[in-house]
């Protein structure tokens, strides 16, 4: 079995001397591991940090056991953010997200979309983490769990839509949901249109939005919980003010 594909690397662990299991976010076949020979030197270390940008070549002798594969970076990568730490963590956390919940070798093309928006993004300081929330709503609606903002749940109006269920992952106009308030989940304007301007909160609210539901829809059926490098982001964005 042999292919080559765009990818992104999500994770690198050391294996024997000198190599190392590199785990990759595909563009045409979704996550895939691969053994990648002298992964743990120094020269390639750089290049498989979790982010970083290759074109993989893979091979196996049979096509379901773990093959090799030889990469080519691609760009700058992660490197790139060297001086920026707080984008260094949300590339981070997406790896760890798409690691932990997308299933293996199973295609996810509009996760890789997902992830390269929000890879190109990430220079720009003030706009990236709402783009990173976008990024989760995408990976859900890849995953088939996708949330849907386009009318109000109970009344089908387009209009003044400020809440969300938080068992469907539909939207609510306030009207309809202000008895249930304290129930619902707030829904940003920056997910309903990309021109909308944020306002104070609405970053916090799109992560608390697409927290609740990659628990409950996925991370919660596989009894994991989000992952770490999620959590220690959010810790880092509030700490920044981001939130």
């Amino acid at each position: 079995m042999e292919f080559e594909d765009d990818a992104f690397v999500l994770s690198a662990r050391v294996f024997g001397e000198s190599g190392a299991i590199v785990e990759l976010l595909t563009a045409q076949r979704g996550r895939w591991a691969a053994h990648v020979a002298g992964g743990s030197s120094r020269r390639m270390r750089p290049f498989l940090q979790p982010g970083a940008r290759v074109v993989a070549r893979y091979r196996a002798r049979v096509a379901d056991q773990l093959g090799s594969a030889a990469l080519e970076p691609v760009g700058e990568g992660p490197s790139a953010l060297f001086d920026d730490p707080l984008a260094l963590a949300g590339l981070a956390a997406a790896a760890a997200v798409c690691a932990a919940a997308l299933p293996e070798r199973e295609p996810h093309p509009g996760a890789f979309l997902a992830f390269e928006a929000l890879a190109a993004a990430l220079s720009a300081i003030e706009a990236w983490p709402a783009v990173y929330v976008r990024f989760e709503a995408g990976l859900l609606q890849d995953l088939g769990f996708g949330l849907d903002f386009s009318k109000c749940a109970a009344t089908g109006t387009t209009d003044d839509l400020v809440y969300v269920s938080p068992r469907t992952g539909r939207a609510v106009s306030r009207q309809a949901g202000e008895p249930y308030r304290d129930k619902m989940l707030a829904l940003p304007p920056f997910l309903l249109s990309s021109q909308a301007r944020l306002a104070p909160g609405d970053v916090g609210a799109g992560f608390d939005l697409t927290a609740h539901f990659l628990e409950a829809f996925v991370f919660g059926p596989l009894n994991r919980p989000l992952p770490p490098a999620r959590l220690w982001l959010l810790d880092r964005l509030t700490d920044a003010g981001k939130l």
